[in-house]
C-alpha cells in the first residue's frame, strides 16, 4: 500500500514539473519575441534611422518627409527615409512570425526578403538605390548652394526661404496636394510633359499621353500657389518638396523665338511681332507691319537688349531668377533639362508617385520642327554680332550664376 502511494506521488511530482519546463519555455518564449519587437520597431528604432522616422505610419510611408525644420528641407530627408514596416498577414502569430525571420540565406546571413526594414524594401518603394539618394542629395546639395551664392552676390538681402515671399512671386508655381508637391514652370524648360504629369498625379487625367497641348496650358484645372491665402502659401511652402527645372539660357532663348516667332501663332505674331517689326525694321513692308510674321532673330534680340523696348518681357524669355524667384523661393529641387529624363523621373520617385507613371518623353504632336540644341542655338547666334551675343548672355547673367551653366562667350 506505502508503495503505490509512494508512485502517485511520485507521478504527480513528475507531471508538475514537467508543465512547469513547458510553462517556463512558453515565457521565454514571449521574452525573446517581445525584444525581438522592440528592437525593430521600439523606441531605440533602426541603426542609423533618422528622428521621428519611428513614429511613420506604414500607409504614409512611400510619401517624401516632410518638414518644417529649415536646416533639412524635404528632399534632402527623402534620401534617407527609414525602412518601411510591413503588417503580419492577418491570422499571423508571433511565432510564425518570429520563424519567418530565423530563415536564412545561404551562407548564414538572413535574407533581405525576410528581414523587414531592409533597406531593399525601401529601394523598390522609392525606386531610389541607398547609392542612387546620396547621389540625388549631394547633387542637389550642390545646386542650392550655388543659388544661395548667387543670391548673396546679386541680391544681398537674405537666404532663400528666409521669409514668406508676395503672391505675384509665386505666381508661377503650381500645387499638386496629392503628393505635396509645388512645381514652378519655366517654359521651353520641359514645363508642357510638367503640367501633363502634374494632371494625372491629381488625378485630372490617366495618362500624360492623352493630354493634348492646348488642354495641358489652358484646361489643367491645377491650382497656383498665389491662388491660396498667406497661411494656405506658407503651409505648403514650408512643407511641400518644391521643384524647378532650368536650361542653358540662351539655347531656351533660341528655342522661345522659333516656337513663337517661326511657327503660326495667332497671339505672338500680333502682339510681339507687329512691334518689333516697326520699331527695330527699317522699310518695313505694310504686309509685315500689318501681320507681324517674319521676325528675325536679330530683330528679336535687339527687342529684348532695348531698355526702352515697346512691350514687356513675356514669360517664354523671361529670365528664371524672375519667374520662380529662387532668391524667395528655397527649393529642395533643381533639375536640369539637359538631363530631363533621369532627373524628372528622379523627382517623381522622390514625391512617392505611382511607380507606372513615368516623364514623358514625347514633343508635342503638331511641332514636327527640329528640336532646339547645341548646334542648332549656335546657328542662330551666329547670325548676332559679337557685341550682341555677349549682351544677350548678360542679361541672362544670373541665370548662368545660379544654375552653374557657363558662359559660352566667356566673362563679361
Amino acid at each position: 500500500m506505502m508503495t503505490m502511494r509512494l508512485s502517485y506521488l511520485f507521478s504527480f511530482i513528475l507531471l508538475f514539473g514537467l508543465l512547469g519546463v513547458l510553462f517556463l519555455l512558453h515565457v521565454q518564449d514571449l521574452i525573446d519575441v517581445s525584444h525581438q519587437e522592440t528592437t525593430e520597431t521600439g523606441p531605440q528604432g533602426n541603426p542609423g534611422e533618422p528622428q521621428g522616422a519611428r513614429d511613420w505610419d506604414h500607409n504614409t510611408a512611400t510619401q517624401p518627409i516632410l518638414t518644417s525644420d529649415p536646416a533639412r528641407s524635404p528632399a534632402q530627408l527623402c534620401t534617407d527615409t527609414p525602412p518601411l514596416r510591413q503588417a503580419p498577414p492577418p491570422g499571423t502569430t508571433l511565432r510564425g512570425r518570429r520563424r519567418r525571420r530565423r530563415r536564412k540565406a545561404p551562407g548564414g546571413a538572413m535574407s533581405p526578403q525576410r528581414r523587414l526594414g531592409a533597406p531593399q524594401l525601401e529601394d523598390q518603394q522609392q525606386g531610389l538605390g541607398r547609392q542612387g539618394r546620396g547621389r540625388l542629395r549631394a547633387v542637389q546639395d550642390g545646386r542650392r548652394r550655388l543659388v544661395d551664392e548667387a543670391c548673396l552676390q546679386y541680391r544681398g538681402d537674405g537666404m532663400p526661404g528666409s521669409r514668406l515671399p508676395d503672391p505675384h512671386h509665386v505666381s508661377r508655381i503650381y500645387v499638386e496636394d496629392r503628393h505635396r508637391l509645388l512645381y514652378c514652370e519655366v517654359p521651353k524648360a520641359g514645363c508642357s510633359n510638367w503640367k501633363r504629369v502634374l494632371m494625372v498625379l491629381s488625378g485630372l487625367a490617366s495618362s500624360p499621353a492623352h493630354i493634348q497641348h492646348q488642354a495641358a496650358h489652358y484646361g489643367n484645372s491645377l491650382r497656383r500657389l498665389d491662388s491660396y491665402d498667406r497661411a494656405g502659401m506658407a503651409r505648403r511652402l514650408r512643407t511641400y518638396t518644391k521643384a524647378l527645372f532650368v536650361r542653358e539660357p540662351l539655347e531656351r532663348l533660341v528655342s522661345a523665338f522659333r516656337d513663337k516667332f517661326e511657327q503660326p501663332n495667332t497671339y505672338y505674331h500680333p502682339v510681339f511681332g507687329r512691334a518689333i517689326i516697326a520699331r527695330y525694321r527699317p522699310n518695313a513692308t505694310r504686309q509685315a507691319l500689318r501681320s507681324g510674321s517674319g521676325v528675325t532673330f536679330p530683330e528679336f534680340v535687339r527687342y529684348l537688349l532695348d531698355p526702352r523696348r515697346p512691350l514687356g518681357l513675356d514669360i517664354h524669355w523671361e529670365r528664371v531668377g524672375r519667374l520662380c524667384s529662387p532668391c524667395l523661393v528655397r527649393y529642395d529641387f533643381i533639375g536640369r533639362f539637359e538631363n530631363l529624363a533621369a532627373e524628372a523621373e528622379a523627382l517623381l520617385r522622390l514625391v512617392g508617385a505611382p511607380a507606372n507613371l513615368t516623364f514623358p518623353r514625347f514633343k508635342d504632336r503638331h511641332r514636327r520642327e527640329e528640336r532646339t540644341g547645341p548646334q542648332l542655338s549656335r546657328r542662330y547666334l551666329a547670325q548676332l554680332s559679337a557685341d550682341e551675343r555677349r549682351r544677350a548672355q548678360d542679361f541672362y547673367l544670373t541665370d548662368y550664376a545660379m544654375f552653374n551653366y557657363s558662359r559660352p562667350f566667356g566673362p563679361g
